[in-house]
């Protein structure tokens, strides 16, 4: 029942996906945040089709401390649900993310009208500069920058090695950070094609300053948030599975 259901959910992919795909070349011409939020509506459809084939929800924690200006997002990354859930939850925004992503049929083309900070990472010392270019320019017009600090997805119950490039850029940038901390990969494994019925968890934190800090330390502060908070948030869901002892 849940391969099928999963099934129902990724027929409504290849559905919406292309028709968003030719939505977010027809608004090209708008500015980008009206661009980002009418793209964000290929989220708003897909949770409503996640909740009806596979029965998976979530809630937020925490939305009070969402601030009223642009901010950059850190987020724990553990599936594919949280670039779709991160549409939904804060104002637009743009990935800083692979550029070979953007080369993706039909997903990729969208992301890109999107405006995404699309960086080289074969290019370490370009992929900076680009980081802090594109990031100043986004923040401009209004946009949030998303970030996920250890670069990739990490399996439940794991921690990552959380990067200082996201927080070399707020303090460059001097904007906030907000730490999110989330448990999706309890429900939608990654890579994996089902998807578990159930309420994925997502605690927003109290926007982190980077004045007066340098990025370890910022990234450090960030870290201990997020991690704290996963301790508490994890082994909620049916996918998950406790580390053994000898990890």
């Amino acid at each position: 029942m849940i391969w099928f259901r999963s099934a129902l959910y990724s027929l409504g992919l290849l559905v919406l996906t292309p028709l968003f795909t030719l939505i977010a070349i027809l608004v090209l011409p708008l500015p980008a945040v009206t661009r980002n939020t009418i793209v964000a509506w290929w989220a708003r459809l897909m949770f409503i089709w996640l909740r009806i084939t596979c029965g998976l929800t979530f809630k937020v924690e925490g939305a009070e401390n969402i601030p009223h200006g642009p901010a950059m997002i850190m987020c724990k990354h553990q599936s594919a649900w949280e670039t779709m859930a991160l549409q939904l939850i804060f104002p637009a925004q743009v990935w800083v993310l692979k550029r070979e992503l953007l080369r993706i049929p039909f997903f990729g083309w969208g992301l890109a009208a999107t405006s995404p900070i699309a960086i080289d990472r074969g290019q370490r010392a370009q992929a900076q500069k680009q980081l802090m270019e594109q990031g100043r320019d986004r923040l401009n017009k209004g946009l949030w920058i998303v970030i996920f600090p250890e670069g990739t997805r990490i399996k439940p119950g794991e921690r990552g090695q959380y990067k200082q490039g996201g927080a070399r850029l707020a303090k460059d940038l001097e904007v906030p950070i907000v730490p999110v901390a989330m448990n999706s990969g309890e429900f939608w494994p990654k890579n994996s094609f089902c998807k578990w019925p159930g309420e994925v968890t997502v605690r927003i934190g109290a926007p982190i300053s980077p004045e007066g800090k340098n990025s370890l330390t910022l990234i450090n502060e960030v870290e201990n948030w997020i991690e704290g908070e996963m301790a508490q948030i994890t082994g909620r869901g049916p996918c998950y599975v406790a580390p053994s002892k000898a990890e």
